[in-house]
């Protein structure tokens, strides 16, 4: 069924608009991509639009025309789902958005119950970069924790500890302030793992009360409101990578 020549299927679905192609890669996993009526759950098929029907969720995916790339930053309230669509009928953060002209995504992920900035784009390509380890794409959060975590167990956080198994990289972490019974973080990392900043400091036994992303390299939210969003500039992309 697969053809030797073609385009990667997760590759054709990001150039077709349904998601990053990250996400991409989980809606092919998760068995919702069919070709040729053939449910595709492995990485690396390929396919060739213009001779196979390729569907998502039973609706058929067509290559779409070259547009503009559209570079979006909003600030995601707490309470919506960062995908374009929700099975449960979550609220999803493409509703916030209002008369875009072009079909965008969410570039990575925000929990449910985080906030802050998230980059919304129909630019596979940067959305690549900026997800992908190997660019070491800064993301800085605010983390509002439970209790006072000790200078050991912080030093621990910064050189980074095992999550799932796996180590996590170094962490810029600093004290922003603290009170009797909570401590509010800044924390910079690359990585893009799911409920990271969360599972860091459960493991530390400081649980996360409150989280916000604050900034992708030096991009920054500045004034923008709660569910506001507002176009980048060339320049201001510049400074995701800073």
């Amino acid at each position: 069924m697969a053809l030797k020549e073609g385009i990667r299927l997760q590759k054709y679905l990001a150039s077709s608009g349904i998601a990053s192609r990250r996400k991409a890669e989980e809606i092919i996993k998760s068995g919702r991509v069919r070709v040729d009526g053939t449910v595709i759950t492995e990485m690396g098929v390929r396919v060739n639009p213009d001779l196979q029907v390729i569907l998502c969720d039973g609706r058929r995916i067509s290559p779409r025309a070259k547009e503009e790339a559209v570079y979006i930053l909003l600030n995601k309230p707490r309470g919506y789902v960062t995908t374009v669509s929700d099975p449960q009928g979550r609220p999803v953060v493409t509703s916030l958005l209002k008369d875009i002209p072009a079909r965008v995504y969410p570039v990575g992920r925000l929990d449910l119950d985080t906030e802050g900035a998230l980059l919304m784009t129909n630019d596979g390509g940067l959305a690549h970069k900026i997800l992908h380890p190997r660019f070491e794409t800064n993301k800085t959060y605010e983390a509002l924790v439970e209790g006072i975590p000790s200078p050991r167990e912080i030093k621990s956080l910064r050189q980074g500890i095992i999550i799932d198994g796996k180590k996590t990289w170094p962490a810029v972490i600093t004290l922003v302030k603290q009170k009797e019974r909570t401590a509010l973080y800044r924390v910079t990392i690359h990585e893009g793992r799911k409920r990271q900043i969360r599972k860091m400091f459960g493991a530390i036994a400081h649980p996360v009360r409150h989280l916000k992303r604050t900034a992708y390299g030096r991009l920054t939210l500045g004034s923008l409101k709660s569910g506001s969003y507002r176009f980048l500039s060339a320049e201001e992309l510049k400074k995701i990578f800073l």
